[in-house]
């Protein structure tokens, strides 16, 4: 990502500290120096399965006293990331250690935010690389069990204003993680649904890191080699092949470095903005919606697109043609794990969509991802594609 530094404009790739993977990787947590921590945890699967009581466990050799934050809840609310900031407040961690899918982790990035600055308020934290600076207070250990979001390697948090129907990307280098632990242990959990979903967006951060504006020599080859181990082991795990689940936890962290650095596009804004309004599981959606945007963004960068065809061995002599053979490829992933290929499909009735679809456009526009999108648009080109969703039309404009 270009930024400007000293008045030098130049560009900047940003990782966790460390970055512990593989085999037992959680035991990570015993070399830890501290006092006290803070463990972030979602709706129980953690628990059940053993892996929150080995947090603990580890912590304490650790000689860190422990206190629990549990429940953060799917696409987590403004709520309970200030409910959480207060308890934080109140203990006084100087670490904070976040376990599970994407939800619990981006709730417990913006705690940290609001705990080390108390006074700062939502509508300053949602303005794109503006946040102060953190670990005044605590460090930051991102531990993923969903192999999808990869938010234990990026600068993103995503929070939802259930009353303005609107999710906000919060987006700033301050939020990478310190620590990443990739353990594929937790992954093998996953029921075949949540596997799906989490899979096709990370194929999704792949292929828009790949073409979005920020992308660079560094972010390419992790995106693409994200990409290509997604599409060689994704429906395998998703049947529940042990080894292609370990190989998918770490395809989808690759596709996180890429996309922290290289940023995303439209797919994701279409998402963030349907996702808060109807509820969709956020790689659910994009999942429906990547075959379109990149029939639209194929004017923009059809041959990066078309490279990434060549390099998956797909079919087709033109760039129309390796284009066409990668929106199949995707659709075709799509049907093979029972995820629908349209808004309609998925439930949305045509009335809750035409009154719904001025708003979500409008929203999606001004999402923090559409300016790297590689493809400028306008409100009524937003609409056009999302009426493509709905319908299963090609988009052609």
């Amino acid at each position: 990502m270009e930024i400007k530094l000293g008045g030098i404009i130049m560009e900047r790739f940003t990782l966790p500290r460390d970055i512990y993977f593989g085999e037992d990787a959680l035991g990570a947590l015993k070399t830890l120096k501290g006092k006290k921590a803070v463990v972030v945890v979602g709706g129980g699967s953690m628990k059940r399965f053993g892996f929150l009581d080995k947090v603990e466990e580890y912590l304490k050799e650790a000689n860190i006293e422990v206190k629990l934050i549990e429940g953060v809840e799917p696409d987590p609310s403004v709520e309970t990331v200030m409910k959480g900031a207060k308890i934080m407040t109140e203990f006084g961690p100087d670490w904070i250690v976040a376990i599970g899918g994407g939800s619990p982790i981006d709730a417990a990035k913006a705690m940290w935010l609001f705990y080390e600055y108390p006074d700062f308020t939502f509508k300053q934290a949602i303005v794109p690389f503006g946040l102060p600076e953190l670990r005044q207070k605590a460090k930051f250990v991102a531990i993923a069990s969903t192999s999808g979001t990869a938010t234990e390697v990026t600068s993103f948090s995503v929070i939802t204003d259930y009353k303005a129907k609107i999710k906000y990307p919060l987006a700033d280098f301050n939020l990478t993680p310190d620590i990443a632990i990739v353990d594929p242990a937790l992954a093998q959990t996953m029921p075949p649904k949540l596997t799906a979903h989490t899979g096709m967006d990370a194929l999704t951060h792949a292929l828009e890191a790949y073409v979005a504006s920020a992308r660079s020599d560094i972010s390419d080859p992790l995106a693409i080699h994200s990409i290509i181990m997604t599409r060689d082991n994704l429906f395998k795990s998703y049947k529940g092949d042990k080894d292609a689940r370990n190989k998918m936890h770490i395809s989808q962290c690759l596709a996180g470095m890429a996309f922290s650095n290289a940023l995303l596009g439209i797919t994701h804004s279409l998402a963030h903005k349907t996702g808060a309004v109807w509820h969709i599981p956020h790689g659910c959606a994009n999942a429906i919606y990547l075959p379109y945007v990149l029939d639209f963004n194929k004017k923009a960068c059809g041959d990066r697109y078309a490279n990434i065809a060549k390099i998956l061995g797909l079919k087709g002599t033109t760039e129309d043609e390796l284009v066409d053979s990668l929106v199949k490829m995707v659709q075709d992933m799509d049907k093979e794990m029972n995820i629908p290929l349209t808004l309609k499909d998925y439930g949305i009735s045509k009335d809750d969509f035409n009154s719904n679809v001025d708003f979500i456009a409008k929203n999606a526009l001004l999402d923090a991802c559409t300016g790297a999108n590689p493809r400028p648009i306008d409100f009524d080109q937003m609409k056009k594609i999302l009426q493509c969703i709905y319908d299963g039309k090609k988009v052609t404009f």
